[in-house]
């Protein structure tokens, strides 16, 4: 392999520039030898670049090297090497001769010769990362995941955290809506006067989930059809009515159709949240963004807890825990109507001019060029209208698609809701009475552990928190299974219950909660992510639905045991499906993404 010679450092600048002071004779010779070292540089680099250019599909070089380059090419790699070229064009000339190498002609004719700006070189492109880039940036189905991250973005001017956190309002409102019932149920059954009978209790229970399920299938086709923030915006309209009959409600169907618009409503939010943040979100700190969602989803169960705490003072209280929720659903309206809309859907309908001034609030001035380019790179030569429900079917989506809703299946099928649903029974066997302590327990450990993986998204990456997470989740299945059958653990039964249950929401809540909804977004290209967003999150709504429904069926049947072990399972598969076929994401744009993905499939 041809050794490469290390850059001019600037005590070498130095020392050229003492010797042609004190032997104005040799200065011609040091000048010769000096550009004669560099150009070596320069040419082993492209030399082992331009070799593998025949292969390589993605990005651009950009810029031109300034020694009167005869044939320009385009360098590829998985990210765009961004104007880190420019401060090659030095007017570095070398007398009378002609270098060539690799198929780029560098002429040469009067030596001028400012070498000291030359130790700069390619503004920090060295060959270690000229070299990772291009070998492991090829894409194929097996090594996506050891795409190297491309460099930071730069601090930017504009600001994104207050319309993430305008976003983050329908977490909150989905989660409250989630938890809300839990507490006020029994006193609502009261005051409708379906205290005896299980079956509407049921329904009053299940009536969101039914309507979150449509939401969910609806929210992807009413984002591609009137932007993210629109949707927002109508998305409020179920969210404060089925709030408002809640509240209002006077009999049980009534209850019913305020549960069933709610459950629209937060259908919707479930899809789009993700959607919008992750597409307003600068490439760098994209994923602690989106696992905020999760977050503000655990602290909206939350205040449905606090929420509750009147009750037993008050048992008419359960209306205003229901009628609170219109407070943020009109926040959230109101906070939409001044945040930008997505620069991405803007670009996707030929809003130039709107999508650079989305760009320029969100990102600041100065990226406005650089992220309209991204945009273009991933459209460049597309003319594809936009994408009906059969293309996610098709053999080019097929397979990403099927990642996203197995992932969300595999995160209901692990027991989540069972290990809530039981976990009041569990701490009360280990002499834990309080229901509302218990509750508060989990739901504290769910906030901490997303908290975490909120700050290690964008470190260790989507994939690896998944493989742990899951991993973690098998492993306190195991323990929860144990602690009920084996004798020898029937003195600890008790705590050993607590802390398979304590360790199994804090596995959950650092990667089998807030990946999947974070992970979607990035996975799916532009023309099908509102719509394959959508189906997956309708897969998680309808899984969740139908283990709801049959939980208790097989926990009479086979024991609570047998059932924890068979999450165990499910968890022990989810590992060896996200091993095999989840890529890692981060550090990519959006649109680096979607071009290696769309190579590789």
């Amino acid at each position: 392999m041809t050794q490469v010679k290390p850059p001019l450092s600037p005590r070498a600048t130095c020392d050229v520039s003492t010797a042609t002071k004190s032997n104005p004779k040799s200065r011609e010779i040091i000048h010769h030898r000096l550009v004669d070292r560099f150009l070596g540089f320069v040419c082993d680099i492209l030399d082992f670049n331009l070799v593998k250019m025949q292969t390589s599909t993605y990005g651009a070089l950009k810029g031109s090297i300034g020694f009167g380059v005869q044939n320009q090419r385009r360098v590829s790699g998985f990210g765009e090497l961004r104007n880190r070229t420019s401060t090659v064009s030095r007017n570095l000339c070398v007398t009378d001769r002609s270098i060539c190498c690799g198929g780029l002609c560098l002429s040469s004719a009067s030596m001028g010769a400012k070498l000291a700006g030359l130790r700069t070189g390619f503004d920090g492109i060295s060959m270690s990362t000229l070299k990772a880039r291009s070998v492991q940036a090829r894409a194929s189905d097996g090594d996506l995941e050891n795409l190297v991250p491309s460099k930071p973005q730069g601090k930017s001017s504009g600001t994104v955290l207050p319309f993430v956190g305008v976003a983050c309002l329908g977490a909150i409102l989905f989660g409250y809506h989630l938890g809300v019932v839990n507490g006020a149920l029994e006193y609502l059954s009261k005051d409708l006067g379906i205290a005896e009978n299980a079956v509407l209790q049921g329904w009053v229970v299940s009536a969101l989930l039914a309507g979150a399920t449509v939401g969910s299938f609806t929210g992807g086709a009413l984002a591609d059809k009137f932007g993210r923030t629109r949707t927002f915006q109508l998305d409020v309209i179920p969210l404060a009515i089925g709030a408002f009959l809640c509240a209002t409600s006077q009999s049980v169907q009534t209850m019913i159709v305020g549960r069933l618009l709610a459950g629209i409503g937060i259908g919707i939010t479930s899809s789009i949240v993700p959607l919008y943040i992750s597409e307003i979100s600068p490439t760098e700190i994209r994923g602690a963004l989106g696992s905020v969602n999760q977050l503000f989803i655990c602290i909206g169960i939350l205040g449905a807890l606090v929420a509750g705490l009147p009750l037993a003072a008050n048992p008419l209280w359960w209306r205003t825990m229901f009628g609170v929720a219109i407070v943020p659903s009109v926040l959230l309206a109101l906070g939409m109507a001044a945040s930008p809309e997505s620069p991405r859907w803007l670009f996707q309908q030929g809003k130039i001019s709107e999508a650079e001034k989305a760009i320029k609030t969100l990102y600041g001035k100065e990226r406005v060029s650089e992220v309209m380019h991204d945009l273009t790179s991933a459209t460049q030569g597309s003319v594809e209208p936009e994408a009906s429900w059969f293309d996610l079917f098709s053999s080019r989506y097929r397979k990403v698609v099927s990642v996203g809703a197995a992932l969300f299946l595999f995160q209901q099928l692990a027991g989540i809701n069972a290990v809530v649903y039981y976990s009041t029974s569990v701490f009360r066997s280990a002499g834990i009475t309080s229901d509302v302590a218990a509750s508060a327990l989990v739901g504290a450990a769910n906030v901490f552990g997303t908290a975490v993986a909120s700050s290690l998204m964008d470190r260790q990456g989507r994939k690896s928190l998944l493989l742990t997470s899951f991993g973690g989740m098998a492993a306190s299945m195991l323990l929860l299974s144990l602690s009920f059958t084996w004798k020898v653990l029937a003195p600890y039964s008790g705590p050993l219950a607590v802390a398979g249950t304590v360790l199994y929401v804090l596995s959950f809540s650092l990667g089998a909660g807030p990946v999947p909804a974070l992970l979607l977004p990035e996975i799916f290209a532009s023309r099908i992510r509102a719509k394959a967003v959508s189906l997956s999150l309708g897969m998680h709504w309808i899984s969740n639905f139908v283990i709801g429904l049959y939980f208790l069926s097989f926990v009479t049947k086979f024991g609570i045991s047998s059932v924890y072990l068979g999450f165990a399972g499910v968890c022990l598969l989810a590992v060896l499906y996200v091993a095999g076929n989840v890529v890692e994401t981060k550090g990519r744009s959006l649109e680096e993404i979607e071009r290696a993905l769309s190579v590789a499939t």
